[in-house]
């Protein structure tokens, strides 16, 4: 089975300082199934890691090193995302429309999310998605 892989679980893999054991579990799945990210995903990794960068939280040269990791990984962009599902679960929820758009990819493929996120993990119980 697939999952859905929030931006907090892919950032406590690759920061030291946000490394989770909930996290690693969900590592451990992606020898056997594929992780689907909406097509914002990237973008937002990306930036996080350019913002530890700035930080000083990590080198250059790791944010190098975890662009390339998560390129090697098997995860599959959604880019059907449909906007006003979106824009629905984000004025149900409190979510941003960025958050609510996992909400929306996990909910319409049937499958758990993946994720740090306390409020995002609450939206998802709240819609009754799989868990893990």
């Amino acid at each position: 089975m697939a999952f859905v892989l929030d931006c907090s679980v892919a950032l406590a893999w690759l920061l030291p300082d946000e490394q989770s054991k909930q996290a690693d579990a969900w590592t451990d799945r992606l020898q056997h199934e594929t992780a689907l990210v909406p097509a914002i995903w990237g973008l937002q990794v990306s930036n996080a890691l350019l913002t530890a960068v700035r930080r000083k939280r990590i080198r250059r040269a790791d944010m190098d090193q975890a662009l390339e990791l998560l390129g090697a990984l098997p995860i599959e962009i959604d880019a059907l995302a449909a906007l006003h599902d979106v824009l629905q679960l984000a004025q149900q929820s409190g979510l941003t429309t960025y958050d609510a758009s996992y909400l929306e990819l996990a909910r319409r493929r049937g499958v758990p999310l993946a994720t740090l996120d306390a409020q995002l993990h609450k939206a998802g119980l709240k819609l009754s998605l799989p868990q893990q």
